[in-house]
Formats: C-alpha cells, structure tokens, sequence
C-alpha cells in the first residue's frame, strides 16, 4: 500500500529558495562570477528562480544555462537495450563558463549518478573554477562519493520510496509542492 504525503508545499518550497539563494551570496562573497545550470527539467526551472532571486537582491543578473545529461548517463545502454533511443536535447549554455563558478542546479539528490553525469557534460563546454551543487531536496542513498554545497530541505527516505517534486513552470498544478510515496 502507498501513502502519499506532502513534505513542502508552496510556501516551503519559496522559502527554501530564498534561502538557498542567500547562501550563494554568501559563500561565493556575491555573485559576480557566478552563472546558474539547470539539469533538465526541473532544475531548469529551479535555477531560473534562483537567477530571479540573485537579481532582486544583488541587483545583478546571473547568466542562466541548461543542461541534458541523458547520453552522460552510466545506464544509458540499459535504456538502449530495452529498445528505447534514449533522446538529447544538448545543452543551452549561451555563455562562457570558463573560470566561472557554475552553480549547478537540480531538484532531487538520491543517488549523485545525474551530479555525476552533469559534471561530465559541463566538463565537455568549458572549464570552469569550481562546481556547486543546489538541490531543492536531498533524499540520501548515495553510490558516488557528491554531496550539495545547497540543501532545501533533507528528507530521510527509503530505497522504495519515491519523491515527487511539482513546480508551476513545468507541472502546471495550483502550486509547487514536494510529495513522498511512502510504502507500507
């Protein structure tokens, strides 16, 4: 039987933005080297509210990037023996991140094998200073040593437990929200 159960909802989610965004400030001492990606798809609309946050409190604009990571996946033969050509969308990085901080975005850390990927496709653009992660939810049950330097919210799950992460851009719902199926 599975139970679903709202961990955030949307004043949960905003709030864990706005936070997340004061801790960019903060640790990278402003944001002027500082450029945003998002892994597809919903951290690309993540990352787009940070750079909106960024702005309204910096008052600087933050370049903001994406970026697909389905052929950097370590499982893509598993897709492509299965019969499914995996698609790639390639990556909208309209500027040079070479010696930037990229702030690289997602909504769901479980495993780090997406971090791991997107690190690969970001190496193949340019190179940059440094790598931050930002994730809206970290859930555990790492197999790769990647940990976010920027946590929403950290939500202790089982491995048969999934996390649901619903944004207005993307979802189209009322309101964003992070769901847990919960198995009994």
């Amino acid at each position: 039987m599975t139970t679903t159960v709202e961990i955030m909802d949307q004043q949960a989610v905003h709030r864990a933005l706005t936070r997340l965004t004061y801790e960019v400030i903060e640790k990278n001492k402003g944001i002027e080297n500082v450029v945003l990606i998002g892994i597809k798809t919903r951290g690309v609309f993540l990352a787009q509210r940070f750079a909106k946050r960024l702005k309204e409190i910096e008052g600087i604009e933050v370049e903001v990037g994406d970026i697909d990571i389905t052929l950097y996946r370590d499982d893509v033969h598993h897709v492509s023996s299965l019969e499914i050509e995996p698609s790639y969308n390639g990556h909208d990085i309209p500027f040079s991140i070479d010696g930037k901080t990229v702030v690289l975005v997602d909504d769901v850390l479980f495993t780090g094998r997406t971090v791991r990927s997107a690190m690969d496709a970001i190496m193949d653009v340019g190179r940059p200073a440094q790598i931050q992660l930002a994730v809206l939810v970290d859930r555990g049950h790492r197999e790769l040593p990647i940990r976010a330097d920027y946590v929403g919210k950290n939500i202790p799950t089982a491995q048969s437990e999934s996390v649901h992460v619903h944004l207005l851009e993307h979802d189209k719902l009322e309101q964003d929200e992070v769901l847990i199926d919960k198995t009994e």
